[in-house]
Parts: C-alpha cells; sequence; structure tokens
C-alpha cells in the first residue's frame, strides 16, 4: 500500500520530527532541515545527525524527504538571488545526505524576467551543475509540480521534462506530484477519465520510473484556477473519490503519500499529537482498502 505520512515540525531539533511522525503513526515524513525564513542555516550538529538517523531507523518510516525553503528561485536572471539561490540549495541537498533523506523536494522557481524557455534552462543548469559537484552523493532532487500561480515554471508535465532533459537527464532527478497543485494548474484529478488521462500524460511526458512522492492535499480552489490554496482531504473541490483512487492504485504503492494539510498551529514545545494531522492522516487511512487475502 502507499507510505501515507506527513511533513513534520523539527522545532526543538531534527531528531523531534521523527518524535512527531510517530506519535501520528506515519509511514513516511517530510521535513524542513532548516529555517525557511532566512538565507544563512544553522549547522547540523553531528549529535543530532546521529540522533535523527536513530530515531528514523527505530520508527521504521520510510522514506524521508526534505523540502527545500521557499526562498530558493533557481529560474531567476537575477545574479545576486541565483547566487544565494544555488548556494542554500546546495546546502539542502548536503543537509539531506548527512540525515540519510531520500532527497529534497523543490519549486523549481518564478521567472521574474526573461522568457519562460530561458527560466527553465536555467534551473536544469542548477539542477545539473549542483548534482555534478556532489557526484559521490545518492540524494534526489525531486521536482515538484506547481500550481501555475503568477510567473512560476513547472506546471505542466513539458516544463518537467524539459527541465530533466536539459539537466542531463540525470537519474537522480525525481518528481513530486502535488494534489493540489496538479487540480489547479489544469489536471482533471477528480473524475475516472481525467485521473486515468492526467497519469497517462505524465508516463507518456516524463516516465512513471520519475515519479518518487506525492504531496497529499485538497484544493480551496477549482480546477484551473492556478491559485494553490490547501484544504483537508476531502472538504475542498478535490474530493474524497479522487483520494481513494490514488492511494489504493498499484502503480503508486510503495510512494510516500505526504500531507501538507493546515495545522492547529499555535503548538510547541515537545512532541504532540495534532487534531487536524490526525483528522486528515486517519481520513487517508480508512480509505486504503485491505490487501486480498489480509486478515
Amino acid at each position: 500500500m502507499a507510505r501515507i505520512g506527513a511533513h513534520m515540525s523539527i522545532a526543538g531539533g531534527v531528531a523531534r520530527a521523527v518524535e512527531r511522525a510517530v506519535l501520528h503513526g506515519c509511514e513516511a515524513l517530510q521535513i524542513f532541515t532548516r529555517s525557511t525564513r532566512q538565507w544563512r542555516a544553522r549547522p547540523l550538529p553531528p549529535d543530532e545527525v546521529a540522533a535523527f538517523r536513530a530515531a528514523l531507523a527505530r520508527s521504521g518510516i520510510l522514506p524521508a524527504v526534505a523540502h527545500a525553503s521557499y526562498l530558493i528561485n533557481l529560474a531567476t536572471r537575477n545574479p545576486v538571488l541565483r547566487g544565494q539561490s544555488l548556494a542554500a540549495f546546495g546546502e539542502e541537498l548536503d543537509r539531506a545526505e548527512a540525515l540519510g533523506l531520500l532527497g529534497v523536494v523543490v519549486h523549481p522557481g518564478a521567472c521574474t524576467d526573461g522568457s519562460e524557455t530561458e527560466a527553465l534552462t536555467l534551473v536544469a543548469d542548477a539542477v545539473r551543475g549542483l548534482l555534478k559537484e556532489r557526484r559521490r552523493g545518492k540524494g534526489l532532487v525531486l521536482l515538484e509540480q506547481t500550481a501555475g500561480q503568477g510567473t512560476s515554471v513547472g506546471h505542466s508535465f513539458e516544463h518537467l521534462a524539459t527541465i530533466i532533459d536539459r539537466a542531463g537527464g540525470s537519474r537522480r532527478i525525481g518528481v513530486c506530484l502535488d494534489t493540489c497543485h496538479l487540480l489547479a494548474a489544469g489536471f482533471d484529478i477528480v473524475s475516472a477519465r481525467g485521473y486515468e488521462a492526467t497519469f497517462e500524460a505524465f508516463d507518456r511526458v516524463i516516465g512513471l520510473e520519475r515519479l518518487r512522492v506525492f504531496h497529499l492535499n485538497d484544493s480551496k480552489k477549482p480546477l484551473g484556477s492556478r491559485v494553490d490554496r490547501h484544504q483537508h482531504i476531502g472538504r475542498g473541490e478535490i474530493g474524497l473519490p479522487a483520494f481513494r483512487r490514488l492511494v489504493n492504485d498499484a502503480r503508486f504503492e510503495a510512494l510516500p503519500m505526504l500531507l501538507e494539510t493546515p495545522k492547529t498551529g499555535g503548538r510547541t514545545g515537545a512532541p504532540e499529537v495534532d487534531p487536524l494531522d490526525r483528522m486528515n492522516l486517519e481520513t487517508l487511512r480508512a480509505l486504503r482498502e485491505r490487501p486480498r487475502g489480509a486478515g
């Protein structure tokens, strides 16, 4: 079955994210490895790295991925912002490698000036160069398909395929699909016919072997809105039948499906169960069909 999990806070140290994931019964995990509000990151002390890796191994949670800072824009032509983005994303990859993560999910970026074609080439150049500098690494660059809001690139499968191709087609480049982003970008994943057409197109343009992670979020906005607004599972424009179809799709049975739905908020300190995370995780688990012959 699909491995259902969520994004968890690293407040108190990265190992605390694993504790939070265990409390929620997660089978997969996503974290930020650093603050998303500033360019400079606090170094990860060796004892904190060791504690995280040990906690993850004990938990049985697999895989764990990082999400890159939203400050990063690999599509920009601005030399200062590009330099900051390359340095920050390189650091994201190094931190994920140290923590033993599958890879780093990253939004391709926004085309603030120049053409869309140039922006895609800039993203590809960044990815190719950063992976070349880390030849011995194992972590993946996981390009997240976007909602198409504003000048962001990566909302079409053709965009992602172009980036992968221009980056040299490395096997260390994968794709993360977000259900809210898919709907907002114009992919009908709600109807049975639209759902099949979406993944047939993905396989034709990119290849299902590149699909490594899902973000499961319902959408506050309708099909083709180009607006990225996450909603609780089953309470938005996507609805429960589409999520039932996805979590039971045999093509994706080993993939992590990670919630990024709204949290309760204002909760700090020791790990504890977030009622909204628990609600959404229980909703998804209830949609999974028991394998034949089980129990």
